[in-house]
């Protein structure tokens, strides 16, 4: 340990308070990107009492498969006031927030070099499980708390940008899925008059295959029609030295929460790793669609793989653009009925088949409203790109400060 670091195990003590009387209710999970996020455990059956209470400004940790994952998940609970946790997780406080503040300790925990730290010390069994005492004996810079509360204070100010940004871009998808289903659900799509195409008397045409009447000119196939299902897979051939992965959990709703780096040399590569995607192609997992792990690749390096976990989908249609067959398939109605349909399997999980999404029915509409329409989502999508870019410069200015606390005197 550096002289000008103090042991972690001196400002801190483990909390174990069970949810005797069942009192809390809120259960939540922790992620490896060191979040607390809903739980999706099955708890049918299970004794709650059992589980373990965590309140406002106390940490959640996991020790277990420390080395295998190369990262300690551990979070800081700052949105509620309580919540219960599976009692597998240790849970602590900082003894005296005078001294340290929390989430100046948190933003420790955040740096990928302690990371690299606890994936040093996790040589215990197996799974790389790192040992609580080891944990305790970790050191950090613990500078005057008024030096601290500055320190925080800046770090916000870049969160909460970011997560401004991330809010509008929500925004931007809420909008355009709803112009999606307005347009290609409800066929309210401006007429030549721009008014309301169904509504003001649009000539409608009975399809067998959809069940309903569509516009006239429009065209039904099977969405296998208009796209090639994962086209392009990892394979030895390719010169890259490191790729960038992507797992089906660290996606939702087209955000993705973390990248994994890893050296194709040094690193052990998930078995997972093969599916190699390009922009604009669209990534969907294929298990418990209700989780909604998908989104349109924009932007990202050419070395990103994505898990096989995910079905990948390339537009091959040229007058058809990808934002509205994302649409289609993020539609609400279309993950109900894939969730319904996952639930029907036999596997091991309730997942669909990439050839159940390629027999989903598709209306394609007309040129004119294809023209239109990808106006539209060019302009909503010219404006995400934007505002990710802004977070991305805005998450190495964070990445800096977090870089810069090592450096720290008491």
């Amino acid at each position: 340990m550096k002289s000008n670091y103090r042991r972690i195990g001196d400002h801190i003590r483990q909390v174990d308070e069970r949810n005797k009387g069942l009192k809390v209710k809120n259960l939540l999970g922790l992620s490896i990107s060191k979040q607390f996020i809903p739980s999706v455990a099955n708890i049918i059956g299970t004794d709650m009492e059992n589980y373990k209470i965590i309140r406002k400004n106390q940490f959640a940790c996991s020790t277990m498969q420390v080395r295998r994952d190369k990262k300690m998940p551990v979070a800081l609970l700052k949105e509620v006031d309580e919540a219960i946790i599976s009692q597998a997780y240790p849970i602590f406080e900082v003894k005296d927030s005078e001294e340290l503040l929390p989430e100046y300790l948190m933003m420790w925990f955040t740096r990928s070099e302690f990371d690299r730290e606890a994936c040093f010390h996790a040589v215990g069994g197996v799974r790389g499980s790192l040992e609580w005492e080891d944990f305790e004996n970790m050191g950090l810079p613990i500078p005057p708390i008024t030096k601290q509360r500055e320190i925080v204070k800046e770090y916000n100010v870049i969160q909460n940008r970011i997560a401004l940004n991330q809010q509008l871009i929500q925004k931007l998808e809420e909008t355009a899925q709803a112009i999606y289903r307005e347009w290609f659900v409800d066929f309210e799509f401006p007429d030549a008059n721009g008014k309301p195409y169904k509504s003001n008397g649009g000539e409608m045409v009975w399809n067998e295959e959809m069940g309903k009447e569509i516009p006239k000119g429009w065209e039904v196939g099977k969405l296998g029609d208009v796209l090639e299902c994962n086209p392009e897979t990892l394979s030895s051939n390719d010169n890259f030295k490191s790729i960038l992965y992507l797992d089906t959990s660290n996606i939702t709703k087209n955000r993705i929460n973390e990248l994994h780096e890893l050296d194709l040399e040094y690193d052990e590569i998930p078995s997972r790793a093969r599916r190699k995607v390009k922009n604009n192609d669209i990534i969907f997992s294929t298990v418990r669609p209700m989780l909604k792990h998908y989104g349109i690749i924009k932007n990202l390096p050419d070395n990103l793989i994505v898990s096989t976990g995910f079905a990948v989908f390339r537009v091959k249609e040229l007058n058809l653009f990808p934002e509205l067959v994302y649409s289609f398939l993020t539609d609400e109605k279309t993950v109900n009925f894939l969730q319904a349909k996952a639930e029907m399997s036999v596997s091991t999980y309730p997942s669909v088949t990439s050839d159940d999404i390629m027999n989903l029915d598709f209306a394609k509409p007309n040129d004119k409203v294809l023209d239109i329409a990808r106006e539209i989502f060019k302009s909503k999508d010219d404006f995400i790109n934007l505002k990710n870019k802004e977070n991305q410069k805005l998450s190495q200015l964070k990445e800096l400060l977090l870089s810069r606390l090592a450096k720290l005197k008491n």
